[in-house]
């Protein structure tokens, strides 16, 4: 069963490997790979001086800080109340409802979105003139102060409740014993949530959260390719991956492209062991 996707992993993942060489390279696509000339760390070199570099890792780390810091516990919270409801018709309800958002494309999602916030006939602009909140619409995705808060908010809505299902599962796996031995107690339901149920899913939380630190520098391609399609964000929608994308596919860089691009990869791998080595100290590493 595990097979296919071992096969998937080596032909798309590492198989291409084979491709990062083009980063000490000038590549050339009529050359290839073994005809193109050396060129060391020369596009190593050009990033660090590249005169957008400041730009590009600030809003890499602030927007993957702030999806980190807000989407992280934000399907844990959603679980442990989903958790507390006993009405089953509401929770299932509940759950279809925020499982709904995950399957659909970044596509569908960012037309959404831009529709919803139109300065013509979106639908928040109308809500805040009709209460007097505003006076002319406001084209928020033009403006670059409201960008971050709304490219963070889509995100959430998008992946909160197809990644509670893992701590929802998390929750049902802990001994109901122990809720009927603290009700017995008279522990409130906040004191059983605050003693039994987050400590029992920690290992859980640890773990992901370990992915998470791992995958700081994936601040995002998609969703900040089609929220910040309008030139006027790109000082606050321009990221690594984004970067690459203009640098490799626009403007025909790849050997720079493929430079940034390990450059990242390089991080995230040391990001990744640093916060497994700080995990392991709870017992709760990935290795």
């Amino acid at each position: 069963m595990v097979l296919p996707a071992l096969v998937l992993i080596l032909i798309f993942s590492y198989f291409p490997m084979y491709g990062v060489i083009i980063a000490f390279q000038d590549y050339s696509v009529f050359k290839g790979f073994a005809a193109s000339p050396w060129a060391g760390f020369k596009h190593f070199v050009d990033f660090f001086q590249a005169p957008e570099l400041g730009v590009v890792m600030r809003n890499t780390i602030v927007i993957s800080f702030l999806k980190l810091a807000i989407g992280f516990p934000a399907p844990i919270i959603l679980a442990i109340l989903l958790n507390e409801v006993k009405n089953m018709f509401f929770k299932r309800v509940v759950q279809t409802v925020s499982y709904l958002p995950y399957f659909l494309s970044w596509v569908i999602v960012a037309n959404f979105v831009i529709s919803l916030l139109s300065t013509d006939n979106g639908s928040v602009n109308i809500f805040l003139q009709k209460i007097g909140v505003i006076d002319e619409p406001i084209p928020y995705l033009s403006v670059t102060e409201y960008f971050w808060t709304i490219l963070v908010t889509t995100n959430v809505w998008k992946e909160i409740g197809f990644a509670s299902i893992v701590y929802l599962a998390a929750i049902a796996s802990i001994d109901p014993h122990l809720y009927e031995s603290a009700a017995i107690d008279g522990a409130s339901r906040f004191r059983m949530t605050y003693l039994i149920t987050f400590p029992c899913i920690l290992p859980v939380v640890m773990i992901f959260s370990i992915l998470a630190i791992g995958n700081l520098l994936n601040a995002g391609f998609e969703d900040l390719l089609l929220l910040g399609v309008n030139p006027a964000l790109r000082d606050v929608s321009e990221v690594l991956d984004t970067y690459v994308y203009r640098m490799g596919i626009t403007l025909n860089r790849y050997s720079f492209a493929t430079a940034v691009g390990l450059f990242k990869a390089i991080v995230s791998v040391g990001l990744l062991t640093l916060a497994n080595y700080l995990a392991r100290r709870t017992g709760n590493s990935l290795w």
